[in-house]
């Protein structure tokens, strides 16, 4: 019922990155490699750690995760727009909408749970050793994913919900590439308090719990690396940390300055170029971060690689 007395208007227009017809094909062929690639690198990552039992640890599940939910994050909003510029149909049903606006939230707050919960699993392996097999046991890694899942499904669903119930009165143009909540709402005809109240709410909790888990972990951390006195020790001990922590100051400041910078500091472009940045090239550049920074994991691609090759042959 609420969805039949939503609205008269049942699309919306894209505007996307450009609106220059020369340059759409470019464009296509430009996101469409990059695509590819995240799609290719995150599932090496994913098989590499898969079949190599030296990569069974907490550290490099959460990592496999990560990589899937990159893959669900690109997805959810290259895969629309690639079609729009390659049809240069433009349009995304009020239903269509909802639904990437869904997955969007949902794999991108997974995004920042799984950085904080690895953050976490750094600071157990290095300032609680001894504790560290009991803490961060199969069962409480599974259990730390599940409440992940549940919690980010949560907070989607509540923005889509109240998405759901509000009156667009025409069809508007959303000023982005994919159906973000920001740029939607501003086309509504309705009462949008509730709606603002809860991206401050549950999209300020969703940013910056996390990121104050993962800055706290580092603190100790890195307090107890001072602590360390062989040189050689401390450098090996932090290699295992310096791939998340790239990882995650890509995430959180592109997310930071689209969301939590000064509305008169924002606008259209820079909220564009900063969705791309962590919906499209954070997630294409982490499997390079892992795999170039990480010895283990780099040991692991290429015996992976090695033994399809063989196998092929």
């Amino acid at each position: 019922r609420a969805m039949e007395n939503q609205s008269s208007a049942s699309e919306f227009f894209l505007r996307g990155i450009s609106e220059s017809p020369e340059q759409q094909q470019l464009l296509f062929g430009i996101f469409l490699c990059m695509y590819l690639i995240t799609l290719t690198g995150n599932v090496l990552i994913i098989l590499a750690i898969s079949s190599d039992p030296h990569l069974h640890t907490p550290m490099y599940f959460f990592l496999a995760n990560l990589s899937f939910v990159d893959i669900g994050l690109t997805s959810s909003t290259v895969t629309n727009m690639l079609g729009n510029i390659q049809t240069q149909h433009h349009t995304i049903s009020f239903k269509g909408c909802l639904s990437q606006m869904y997955f969007f939230l949902m794999f991108g707050d997974l995004d920042s749970f799984l950085l904080a919960v690895m953050a976490y699993d750094r600071y157990m392996a290095i300032c609680r050793p001894l504790y560290y097999s009991t803490v961060m046991s199969p069962r409480v890694c599974a259990l730390l994913l599940a409440l992940c899942w549940v919690l980010t499904n949560t907070v989607a669903l509540t923005h889509t919900l109240l998405m759901a119930r509000l009156s667009f009165c025409a069809v508007g143009e959303i000023a982005h590439f994919f159906c973000d909540i920001l740029p939607v709402l501003k086309l509504s005809c309705s009462d949008t308090h509730i709606n603002e109240l809860m991206v401050f709410a549950l999209g300020g909790t969703v940013l910056i719990v996390p990121f104050l888990c993962i800055v706290i972990s580092y603190v100790h951390i890195i307090s107890a690396l001072l602590r360390v006195r062989a040189p050689g020790g401390r450098g090996k001990a932090f290699s295992t940390c310096s791939s998340h922590l790239c990882v995650v100051c890509m995430f959180y400041g592109t997310l930071f300055s689209a969301y939590l910078c000064p509305p008169s500091l924002a606008s259209d472009k820079k909220d564009i170029a900063a969705a791309m940045m962590y919906t499209i090239v954070a997630p294409m550049l982490n499997p390079f971060i892992y795999s170039l920074r990480n010895k283990d994991m780099k040991g692991a691609l290429k015996r992976f690689l090695s033994h399809r090759i063989i196998f092929s042959s």
